[in-house]
């Protein structure tokens, strides 16, 4: 039931947003676009209501639950910024808006980048790992929430590569191509 209700989630959340955006530009009325947008979050609400009413109600965690946890926390960490890049778009394809700005390739400036997203991605670390250990203390039943401390394992090897990568950024810098004159 509950990878059914993710499921439904994330394509509740994108249509909020792609509403939300429709009401704001192609029928200006902006009032009306920021109540969809606003929805859009409130989808993880839900979501997040439905996993602990399973749980507590009895149910076994598994890899739903865990994938539950880990779906609102990316969804609150980088629903922002995913609704600005869609806002950015969608201003420029239909509003006229300015073209959006690429995310630079090279040096300082993307690892800059690279250790924002790594900001992102720690924060999502932090709600979803908070959330499940919630969830195993407020359960109080190590036999029904044993997929969820594997979860916690699993998110952080994650972040640590994520980490790694934004380092090699740093470490490494990507510089552009020098193309040779005839």
């Amino acid at each position: 039931m509950i990878v059914h209700l993710i499921i439904a989630c994330e394509i509740m959340f994108w249509v909020f947003i792609a509403a939300g955006l429709a009401a704001r530009y192609l029928l200006r009325r902006k009032t009306l676009g920021a109540a969809l947008l606003i929805c859009a979050p409130l989808v993880d609400v839900v979501l997040l209501v439905a996993t602990a009413l399973d749980l507590r109600g009895g149910g076994e965690a598994n890899f739903t639950h865990g994938l539950a946890a880990a779906y609102i926390g990316f969804s609150v960490a980088f629903g922002h910024s995913l609704i600005s890049w869609a806002d950015a778009r969608f201003a420029y394809r239909f509003a006229g808006g300015p073209a959006p700005v690429a995310p630079p390739k090279y040096g300082s400036a993307r690892a800059l980048r690279e250790w924002r997203e790594f900001g992102k991605a720690a924060i999502a670390w932090a709600i979803a790992c908070g959330l499940l250990g919630a969830a195993i203390f407020l359960v109080d039943d190590p036999a029904r929430t044993g997929a969820l401390d594997g979860w916690i394992s699993k998110l952080t090897v994650v972040l640590a590569i994520w980490g790694a990568i934004a380092l090699s950024y740093t470490v490494f810098p990507k510089r552009e191509k020098v193309t040779a004159r005839g």
